[in-house]
């Protein structure tokens, strides 16, 4: 069988991040950590600190309405919360079908075997973990810079809380209640450190099981190219190995389906949210253009919903396009004159079914792909052109 160490890791990658995210955030309410008594009263904390802290800042926005930079502002952190709370409750409802997701990804690595595939089937592993990884370490250096700067932001500007916030008796105004100010701003400081680093160790959990789909895809490539080196003429191992490959085919297919299924809410989601983000930021940096430190702001905030929808646009294009390539793998490996013809009707199943590429979509959103990635750039392009127009 495969080497575990060396074939294996990049399809355990979103193990490895569900098991990272239990003990450092504490959040993952699926049905045996809610059977514990102390992890229940927990996740239940979280949830009610997480609406008292958008609730905070939902209520605050009414303060803003005059200043169209700040409204703005208070606006993009508002989306951008509510995306975080969005997750919160989906992870409480359907944690255990992300269980399911990743339990069906631990099996395909068992329909491999050693073989003459097994370099390419290692080669292919390494290139697929180290874009998917990669592109996780720039997802995490940016989010670590930006939860530093809200954190610090009562440090280097004239707002004196992280986020723009209100609660009832003006308990948030430094004069007035000055160790509450400091509590709240405390609170506020642990809510975006510990919510942001639960997104983005979810977000990368999240996106890995894609790119394991598009490694298995990749293995049944390489699988099918070395299939006659493999069977070295044998008639019945041919026949036996054709039929596991088009067993293989078939499960992965299965698990797009279901993780489309599975995500289909926080697909819809962050498609809205990153769209509005996007479209925001970029208006409110050139309403702010003339104050530097709010105009950094709005960018780096672009720049990171950008990059979240590149993310999840640059694994669904993967995605489609390494399903594209199994049937030419498939024709490569039909040979007529190894076997007989009814051997290779399985073949032919595999070439037919390959025809469609797999994608990532939530309906009734576009697919997750490159095209639809400038398409959406150019509705933010119009919209923005748009605002500033009607404003000149």
């Amino acid at each position: 069988m495969v080497e575990p160490s060396a074939e294996r890791v990049g399809l355990r990658l979103s193990k490895k991040w569900k098991r990272f995210m239990k003990p450092s955030t504490g959040y993952y309410p699926n049905s045996t950590q809610n059977s514990v008594s102390g992890q229940r009263s927990f996740h239940l904390f979280l949830l009610v600190k997480g609406t008292i802290f958008y609730s905070s800042i939902l209520y605050a926005a009414s303060e803003s309405l005059d200043d169209i930079v700040e409204l703005g502002r208070d606006l993009a952190f508002i989306i951008a919360s509510f995306f975080i709370y969005f997750k919160l409750i989906y992870f409480l409802l359907y944690a255990d079908n992300v269980d399911e997701v990743i339990n069906g990804l631990e099996d395909c690595y068992r329909w491999e075997r050693a073989g003459p595939a097994a370099a390419g089937v290692r080669s292919a592993k390494r290139l697929h973990y180290l874009i998917v990884i990669g592109m996780q370490i720039i997802w995490v250096v940016s989010m670590i810079i930006f939860i530093v700067l809200l954190i610090s932001t009562p440090f280097w500007t004239q707002q004196e809380l992280p986020l723009h916030a209100a609660y009832p008796f003006h308990l948030h105004d430094s004069l007035r209640h000055p160790r509450i100010h400091i509590l709240i701003y405390l609170s506020q400081s642990f809510d975006i450190l510990y919510y942001l680093t639960w997104l983005t160790v979810t977000e990368c959990m999240s996106v890995s099981i894609y790119s394991q789909l598009t490694t298995a895809l990749s293995v049944l490539c390489v699988e099918l190219r070395h299939l006659h080196q493999f069977c070295d003429g044998d008639e019945d191992l041919l026949r036996w190995e054709i039929h596991r490959l088009v067993k293989y085919h078939q499960k992965i297919i299965k698990l797009v389906d279901r993780c489309n299924e599975v995500f289909h809410g926080p697909l819809i989601m962050q498609m809205i949210v990153n769209f509005l983000l996007v479209s925001l930021s970029v208006f409110e940096a050139m309403m702010a253009r003339h104050d530097p430190k709010v105009a950094g702001q709005f960018i780096l905030l672009m720049i990171l919903a950008l990059g979240h929808l590149s993310m999840w646009t640059k694994f669904g294009d993967m995605m489609s396009q390494e399903s594209l390539e199994v049937a030419e793998a498939a024709y490569e490996a039909y040979d007529s004159s190894v076997g007989s013809k009814k051997i290779y009707w399985n073949i032919r199943f595999i070439i037919m079914r390959a025809q469609e590429p797999l994608i990532m979509r939530a309906t009734p959103f576009p697919t997750f792909n490159m095209t639809n990635y400038k398409a959406i750039l150019n509705q933010c392009y119009g919209i923005l052109t748009l605002l500033l127009n009607t404003l000149d």
